[in-house]
C-alpha cells in the first residue's frame, strides 16, 4: 500500500513538472511571436516582418505608414548585394522624406543581423542625436563574420556581443558594422530568399535597380 501511495505522489509530481515545462515553452513562444506582422509584397515575392515593440516610436510609424498607404508604390531605390535593400520614401522616386524625424531608439538587444529591419538616417555631421528618418528604412543582407572575426570588431567598436548575437552572424550573417548606429526595429520571419533576389538586381549610378522594384505593405497582425 505504501509503495503505491509512494507511486501516486511520484507521478503526480512529474506532471506537474511537465505541465510547468510547457507552460513555460508556451510562454517562452508567445513570447517570441509578440509584436505587429508587416507583409512587404514585391514582384519578386513576399517579406513578413515582426516590429519590436521595444521600439514604440518607429513600431507606430510603420504602422501608420502602412495603414494609410504610403508605402504602396513606393520602391526600393537603393540595393547593394551583400549588404541591405533600402525603400519606403516618396511613392516616384523613394527617396524624398516628407515626415518628421524620429528619436533614436537604438537597443543593444537588436543587431543588424541578417533580415534585420532598420531605420534610415542623416550622417552624423549633420545628424549627431541619430535621428531616423520618417519613412525610409532598410532590411539587412550583409554576409557572414566569424566569431574570431567579431572579436576583434568588438574591439575597435567597442559594442558587446552575446554568444547568440556572435551566433548569428556566423551562421547567417549580417552587417556589423551599423550596430548601435542606427535604430533596428524589426525582423523579416519570412521571406529571407525574397531579400536575396532583390539584393542581387542589376543597378545603375547610385546604387538605384535597373528595373523599378515597388512594394505594397499590409498589416497582418497589430
Amino acid at each position: 500500500m505504501t509503495d503505491k501511495i509512494t507511486n501516486h505522489y511520484k507521478m503526480k509530481n512529474t506532471l506537474l513538472i511537465l505541465s510547468f515545462i510547457l507552460v513555460s515553452c508556451g510562454i517562452g513562444l508567445a513570447q517570441s511571436n509578440k509584436g505587429p506582422i508587416v507583409l512587404i509584397s514585391t514582384s519578386y515575392g513576399d517579406i513578413k516582418v515582426k516590429l519590436y515593440n521595444e521600439t514604440p516610436l518607429h513600431r507606430d510609424n510603420f504602422l501608420e505608414l502602412a495603414k494609410s498607404g504610403k508605402f504602396d508604390g513606393s520602391v526600393f531605390h537603393r540595393v547593394i548585394n551583400k549588404f541591405m535593400i533600402q525603400g519606403g520614401g516618396n511613392a516616384a522616386l523613394g527617396t524624398i522624406d516628407d515626415r518628421p524625424n524620429l528619436p533614436a531608439e537604438i537597443n543593444p538587444k537588436f543587431i543588424h543581423k541578417k533580415g534585420a529591419l532598420a531605420a534610415a538616417r542623416m550622417g552624423d555631421n549633420v545628424n549627431p542625436q541619430r535621428m531616423s528618418s520618417g519613412s525610409q528604412f532598410y532590411i539587412v543582407q550583409g554576409q557572414v563574420y566569424p566569431a574570431e572575426r567579431m572579436d576583434q570588431m568588438s574591439e575597435r567598436s567597442g559594442v558587446t556581443y552575446t554568444d547568440e548575437q556572435k551566433k548569428a552572424y556566423a551562421e547567417i550573417g549580417g552587417t556589423p558594422h551599423l550596430d548601435m548606429q542606427y535604430t533596428v526595429f524589426g525582423e523579416v520571419i519570412e521571406g529571407l530568399d525574397v531579400v536575396d533576389k532583390i539584393a542581387a538586381v542589376p543597378t545603375h549610378q547610385a546604387d538605384v535597380p535597373v528595373d523599378p522594384i515597388p512594394m505594397k505593405v499590409t498589416i497582418l497582425k497589430k
